[in-house]
């Protein structure tokens, strides 16, 4: 059923230049988008959008994310192996797919039940071990905390203080806020117990947050 071919691998090779030229310097991002088949989240008909630079639509009024932006927020995590990440959305599995390549530790967290369990049926067949869990994102994973590193995968219209409180000290949360059309990446280092530092950087449209911290659709 799943299939990875010298084509494929040549297709994964032509994106990681693209990004490359569009910005991305970690060379740990850019070899996990190099690794990871892109194409597996894909049903047959739509093949051939796999590896174009362009979100893709999964149902439920989800997209698999553009690999750019995918590698973007994956630099400005800044991940290391030894690194406890959560990832908020799981979505297709493909940001989780590309943070596994990177470190072991990884916990996620999906509040549509239909893609938590597609997503849980993949990373079975393809032998991959996030720690998955179905619920309310927004409010992070309190009884698994703390975090080294927070992704939010989804635009949020503030954030949330959940995710804030479950951060490590020197610990790093990458999140879009705005309203529902136009999103801000943020990142949020926590430097000291009570001390956060905040910064700004492109702008983006992601699929809204749900919860009670995020938006009650």
């Amino acid at each position: 059923m799943f299939t990875d071919s010298y084509k494929h691998k040549g297709m994964r090779n032509g994106l990681v230049r693209l990004i490359r030229e569009k910005g991305i310097r970690d060379e740990r991002v850019l070899q996990a988008v190099a690794e990871v088949p892109r194409h597996f989240f894909f049903e047959k008909a739509f093949l051939e959008h796999a590896y174009q630079d362009k979100a893709f639509p999964i149902g439920e009024g989800q997209t698999i994310s553009q690999p750019y932006t995918v590698a973007y927020q994956t630099e400005l995590l800044e991940v290391k192996p030894t690194d406890k990440v959560l990832e908020i959305g799981t979505g297709s599995g493909y940001q989780c797919w590309i943070l596994l390549k990177i470190t072991p530790n990884v916990y996620t967290i999906e509040y549509n039940k239909v893609l938590y369990q597609k997503a849980v049926n993949f990373f079975k067949a393809m032998n991959l071990v996030p720690k998955t869990f179905l619920g309310d994102g927004s409010q992070g994973l309190p009884a698994y905390a703390p975090f080294d590193k927070i992704l939010v995968t989804a635009g949020a219209p503030v954030i949330p203080k959940n995710l804030l409180s479950q951060l490590k000290v020197g610990g790093i949360l990458v999140i879009p806020v705005g309203d529902a059309t136009n999103q801000k990446m943020i990142r949020v280092t926590r430097v000291e117990a009570d001390e956060f530092t905040r910064e700004e950087f492109d702008n983006f449209k992601f699929v809204p947050l749900l919860g009670k911290s995020g938006w009650n659709l």
